[in-house]
C-alpha cells in the first residue's frame, strides 16, 4: 500500500519527569521496515491521519499543530495562533474534509477550514473546573455525529464531557450526571486530589459515535465505558467489567469500515503493566478480547488504519511497546520503537 505508515506519538509523563528516552513522532511502513524518528524535539500527544487524504498527517504537540503533507516524512508547524498551547486531539468532519477541529489544554477548541493549514481559536467553551490535578484539563477526543457536522462531542481529562450543536461556537457541559454517578460507591475515585470523589468519572479519555447507533455516544473514562442516549443529560454504565477483568478506559474507536464495530483499550490504571483491546461487533452491547498479546504498560491508543479494516495497531505506555495485526486479529506482530523512549501516547495508521 503506497505511502501507508504506522505513526507513534511519544511524550513524557507527569509522574516520571526524569525518565530517560526520546520523545516526538515515529513512523514505519505498514509493510515492514525500520522506524524513523521524524519529529525529535517536541513531545507528541496525538497523531492523526486525515481520512480523506493520508498524505496529510497531524501531530499535536506543546507547540500547537504540526502538519505533514508527505505521509509523515517531514513536518512543519501549521499556521496556529498560540505558540505554547498543547494540542491533544483532532477531528476531520465527515463529508466536509476541509473542516477540522483540534482540542487543546487548557480546555479550548480550534477550527481549520483548509485541511489544517491554518487554525483559529473558537470561543471559550466555559467548562468550569470541578477538580484539580497536576495538569490543566485537556480536550482528549472529539467525535462528530454522522451527517451532522455541527454536532460534536468532546471527552476531557479530569473535566468530563461537553457537546456543541453549532460547530464549536458554544458548548454545553455534560458532566452533571457523571458527577451524580460518582456517588455510587464503586464509581468513586480520587487519586491526585481529595476535594471530590468524582475525579474518576470526570477523567475522560476518548469518546465515539457509532454510525450504527448515532444517538448514543460512548465515553471511555477511568471508571469504564458509559453511554448517553439523551445528548449527555444522563449517562449509563455499560458495565464493561462483565466482559473484561480490567476496566480503566483509555481509548475507544469506531471502525471507519463497519458501523457496528468498536474497539476499546481497557487497562488497570493510568500507570499499570497490563491491559487488553476489546472489540464489539454490536455497537457496544457486548465485548470480547481482540488482541493476542501481553502488554507491559497501560494501553494508551488503538490505531485503526484509515483504509484497511484488517490493520489494527496497539500502543502501550512503557518500553516503546507497539503491536499490530494485518489480518483482522488472527496474528499479531511486535514492532517496538527503537529505545530508549519515553511514554507512548498515540498510535495511528494510514
Amino acid at each position: 500500500m503506497t505511502g501507508s505508515n504506522i505513526y507513534a506519538g511519544v511524550a513524557g509523563y507527569v509522574g516520571r519527569p526524569d525518565a530517560p528516552g526520546a520523545v516526538g513522532l515515529f513512523r514505519r511502513p505498514t509493510n515492514g521496515g525500520e522506524w524513523e524518528h521524524v519529529i525529535r524535539d517536541l513531545e507528541t500527544f496525538t497523531v492523526f491521519v486525515h481520512p480523506a487524504d493520508p498524505a496529510l498527517v497531524f501531530a499535536g504537540t506543546p507547540d500547537g499543530v504540526w502538519r505533514s503533507t508527505d505521509h509523515g516524512a517531514s513536518f512543519r508547524r501549521a499556521a496556529f495562533p498560540a505558540p505554547a498551547r498543547q494540542v491533544w486531539s483532532f477531528l476531520a468532519v465527515d463529508g466536509e474534509p476541509d473542516r477540522m477541529y483540534a482540542g487543546a489544554s487548557p480546555i479550548g477548541v480550534y477550527r481549520s477550514d483548509d485541511r489544517g493549514a491554518s487554525w483559529r481559536l473558537l470561543p471559550d467553551p466555559g467548562i468550569r473546573e470541578r477538580c484539580s490535578g497536576p495538569f490543566a484539563p485537556r480536550v482528549m477526543r472529539l467525535a462528530q455525529l454522522p451527517g451532522r457536522g455541527d454536532e460534536i462531542y468532546a471527552a476531557m481529562e479530569i473535566a468530563g464531557a461537553m457537546r456543541t450543536t453549532d460547530g464549536g461556537e458554544s458548548w454545553e457541559d455534560l458532566s452533571d450526571d457523571l458527577v451524580r454517578l460518582s456517588e455510587l460507591p464503586h464509581l468513586r475515585s480520587a487519586i491526585v486530589q481529595k476535594e471530590t470523589q468524582a475525579e474518576g468519572m470526570l477523567d475522560g479519555h476518548a469518546i465515539i459515535v457509532s454510525p450504527a447507533d448515532p444517538d448514543a455516544p460512548i465515553i471511555a473514562l477511568r471508571m469504564g465505558l458509559f453511554q448517553t442516549r439523551d445528548g449527555g443529560r444522563t449517562w449509563k454504565d455499560l458495565e464493561v467489567g462483565r466482559f473484561s477483568p480490567t476496566t480503566y478506559g483509555r481509548d475507544i474507536k469506531a471502525s471507519p469500515h463497519d458501523p457496528n464495530t468498536l474497539y476499546a483499550a481497557l487497562s488497570v490504571a493510568a500507570a499499570s503493566h497490563d491491559g487488553g483491546v476489546y472489540r464489539s461487533l454490536d455497537a457496544g452491547a457486548t465485548w470480547s478480547r481482540f488482541d493476542k498479546v501481553q502488554v507491559h504498560g497501560t494501553i494508551m491508543s488503538i490505531g485503526l488504519h484509515t483504509s484497511d479494516p484488517d490493520q489494527v495497531y496497539v500502543g502501550a505506555r512503557y518500553q516503546g511497546e507497539i503491536f499490530g495485526t494485518s489480518d483482522g486479529g488472527s496474528t499479531w506482530q511486535a514492532m517496538p520503537l527503537p529505545g530508549p523512549v519515553k511514554d507512548i501516547y498515540a498510535v495511528a495508521a494510514g
